[in-house]
């Protein structure tokens, strides 16, 4: 849910919001809020406080979708770029982030609640968030992410469970359909005057829309929230995940068009995931202000028979603390935003030649040993009535070592630091409309898929790659008059070190990275909505990529590889709240390039989808999700290589196709 999304109250209390008040001059938000959640109403407050691109996306938003991954919930995010791969498997990037990383994810800082949950390297694993749990979904472009310690191109992603106050009762939830999908969803929420609880368990299995694509999951979230007194609360979070996921892995281009069932059994690929999380944040109101700390602790363990088995140990701990203050200075309004997070990670990273999906003899033993802290800080002042001026920065310290047991002279370490400055200003000419423009920069650190590499022929190893840094302009306006409500952001990064990967021998050595000379990002992030009629309101969403070297010794100025120049979705909702079908189409008119020589580039596609929903009285909820209704068939996301034009036919499955033609539908009761 995007600003233009809340209820038209929402909207005017959330711009309105941009102006601090003064706790006796705060107004009683049930006179001017009547269906937003009050939690989403705060998360849509700070959209209207940042001078950038920032977007809030509310469960119900995709309540009447199968959603599997972050893929299908936010599809309707401006500037968020997904394709999947196969099941929970998607590429997520934002400006360009992690833009030809293969395969998990790197440049988006994941959160949950708040509080990380990528590696203490950075890298992240988007499968352990389930969207069917969440009560909104937070979007931070860019550098827009300051405020969560982000300090990378992309940005950050947070996801917010519920808790016992916001969401009190039962819940029971059923999905299932094509490809024998059956998901299933129960949830309890209880709040008292002392405190509030809330847990939910959810599972998941399918035989996946391609051979050898199977999932199954098994997943708990919950939180206790305890108020220790008036001004002080603390919550207690625990997450466990049990994700076993076959891999399809990549096809032809010809099987892509021709046979896109087709998978690999081939060493019986897979990705298989035990993990816990326990956190615990705590909130203190003082006088103009909050103060937030907290700890956590995550431990996983990844079974992944890819061309040899993957066997990997990790335990991530962190603590954190932020400062939010709130008043005046020489007569003018001002905010103050400081804090620090700090990750510390231990990984056992082993690997066995791949018996049939089984580890054989050991070829690599390594312990990774990660550090990251992200210190930030960020002042707003207004020294006139509708104009802030921002200025902010991070201050990034980074570790990496690499104690390589079965190869002592590959092993390796590397330190980071660096400072990322931020300055911006936000300016509002009318009630409920916004203007916006921000200059920054961005650090963003290798993890181990960038600094533990394998030459061919040769074991993995530390491989010395530098941080990727950039300078990004914005400019953007959002909000809503008359019928239409915006959403619209123009950035260009100029970046030095670009991360870039390529696969070496696709399937059987996993992708290299090297550091880029120049390279440019720049684009349009757009969303537009329309009230056509109180029964007909078109949403949609338009992305422009532009990216390219920039006068490369090899390349030139040739385009990057894996993101489209053009992506359109739309979808119009005919009928009311209680009873509403949505025909929506997702276009992609020109498809991406596929290796940085440009001599080869994919052909474009469209695809039709459609939903219904019935609201058979306020707590039983049926729907009906259809997707890719005419059986398009056409390349989704894409594994770069240097030159297509010089690989071996063996050597060109670099090819995921798009989504099959699929039914699904589903009952949700609350009591």
């Amino acid at each position: 849910m995007r600003l233009s999304h809340l209820p038209r109250g929402a909207v005017l209390c959330a711009l309105a919001c941009s102006l601090p008040l003064h706790a006796e001059e705060a107004p009683d938000p049930g006179s001017i809020i009547v269906t937003a959640s009050p939690i989403i109403e705060e998360a849509a407050a700070r959209v209207a406080r940042t001078p950038g691109g920032i977007d809030v996306v509310a469960a119900d938003d995709y309540g009447d979708k199968l959603a599997v991954s972050l893929r299908d919930a936010l599809a309707f995010s401006p500037g968020v770029y997904t394709q999947p791969r196969f099941g929970q498997e998607v590429r997520i990037s934002i400006r360009g982030s992690g833009l030809s990383r293969g395969y998990h994810m790197r440049g988006l800082t994941l959160l949950q609640d708040g509080i990380p949950i990528n590696a203490a390297d950075d890298n992240g694993d988007f499968q352990e968030l389930d969207p069917q749990v969440f009560q909104h979904i937070e979007v931070y472009r860019g550098a827009n992410a300051l405020r969560l310690g982000g300090s990378t191109l992309g940005g950050a992603i947070n996801a917010v469970t519920p808790t016992g106050r916001s969401a009190p009762g039962a819940e029971v939830r059923i999905d299932g359909g094509s490809f024998n999908t059956l998901r299933g969803k129960a949830a309890y929420g209880y709040a008292d005057d002392r405190g509030d609880g809330w847990a939910a368990i959810t599972a998941d299995r399918s035989d996946g829309d391609r051979d050898h694509g199977a999932r199954k999951s098994l997943r708990f979230n919950g939180n206790v929230g305890l108020k220790i007194s008036e001004t002080v609360e603390t919550r207690f979070y625990a997450s466990a995940q049990s994700i076993r996921q076959d891999l399809s892995g990549a096809l032809s281009e010809a099987d892509v068009l021709h046979d896109p069932t087709k998978g690999n059994f081939v060493g019986d690929q897979a990705r298989n995931i035990d993990s816990i999380r326990l956190q615990n944040r705590t909130i203190v109101q003082i006088g103009g202000g909050e103060l937030a700390f907290g700890v956590y602790y995550n431990a996983k363990q990844l079974d992944h028979p890819i061309y040899q088995v993957i066997d990997q140990k990790s335990q991530d701990r962190g603590l954190f603390a932020s400062l939010d203050l709130a008043g005046e200075i020489g007569g003018m309004a001002a905010e103050l935003t400081l804090g620090s997070q700090a990750r510390f990670g231990r990984t056992v990273a082993r690997q066995f030649v791949n018996v049939a999906g089984k580890p054989g003899a050991p070829t690599a033993y390594a312990i990774q040993k990660a550090e990251t802290i992200n210190s930030y800080g960020e002042g707003r002042i207004a020294p006139v009535a509708g104009l802030w001026l921002i200025a902010g920065g991070i201050y990034t310290h980074g570790e990496r070592q690499i104690d390589n047991i079965f190869a002592p002279a590959r092993s390796g370490d590397a330190d980071f630091d660096s400072f990322a400055p931020k300055f911006g200003l936000l300016y509002e000419p009318a009630e409920t409309v916004q203007v916006y423009a921000n200059y920054s920069r961005s650090v963003e650190l290798p993890g181990f898929g960038e600094l533990s590499q394998t030459p061919a022929g040769g074991a993995p190893g530390f491989t010395p790659v530098g941080a990727q840094k950039a300078w990004t302009a914005e400019i953007g306006t959002r909000g809503h008059r008359g019928i239409a409500a915006w959403d619209v952001s123009l950035y260009r990064a100029d970046i030095r070190g670009e991360m870039l990967q390529y696969n070496v021998v696709a399937g059987t050595i996993p992708a290299a990275t090297f550091n880029a000379s120049k390279t440019r990002h720049q684009g349009i992030e757009a969303g537009l909505d329309l009230e056509l009629a109180p029964w007909a309101t078109l949403r949609q969403v338009y992305q422009y990529s532009d990216f390219r070297f920039r006068d490369d010794v090899q390349f030139g100025d040739n385009r990057l590889p894996v993101v489209p120049r053009h992506v359109y979705r739309a979808e119009v909702k005919l009928g009311t709240d209680r009873f509403n079908v949505t025909p929506a189409v997702e276009w992609v008119p020109q498809g991406a390039w596929v290796d940085y020589a440009n001599n080869k580039q994919v052909g474009g596609y469209a695809t039709l989808n459609l939903r219904a929903e019935a609201v058979l009285r306020d707590s039983l909820t049926l729907f009906v999700d259809a997707r890719n209704l005419t059986a398009e068939a056409a390349v989704g996301d894409i594994g770069a290589v240097v030159d297509y034009s010089a690989l071996a036919p063996s050597a060109q499955a670099i090819f995921y196709p798009i989504e099959r033609r699929a039914i699904y539908g589903g009952v949700q009761a609350r009591f």
